[in-house]
């Protein structure tokens, strides 16, 4: 399965943060699915890196040099990751709240 996580999924993954839900955490480690990031996430960790550092301590060079060949995928802004992974098939993994209530077909809330 093509996975696109979302950016809050995509830091706890890297960080090994307590918060990553064990259900998300079994979907990046099953080497049967393959793992995506959009490029609107590192948009995203370096907007809110440069505005507040002590909030946001990684950069999206960070990120990038932490990058182990998983592709980027090349859409802008946040609300695009819903229809990019719409767009190319793939199940959108996120702790938000808020975006089960976009109530279309490939999301999966941890």
């Amino acid at each position: 399965m093509k996975v696109l996580l979302d950016t809050h999924i995509l830091l706890w993954a890297l960080s090994n943060d307590r918060r990553l839900p064990e259900r998300a955490k079994r979907l990046i480690e099953d080497a049967e699915n393959d793992i995506f990031y959009s490029i609107a996430s590192l948009w995203e960790i370096e907007i809110k890196h440069l505005a507040h550092p002590d909030a946001m301590s990684v950069s999206s060079k960070e990120i990038l040099k932490r990058d182990e060949g998983v592709p980027p995928h090349k859409d802008p802004f946040d609300r695009m990751l819903i229809c990019q992974a719409l767009a190319e098939n793939m199940m959108f993994v996120t702790h938000d709240a808020l975006i089960p209530g976009y109530n279309v077909p490939g999301i999966l809330s941890v």
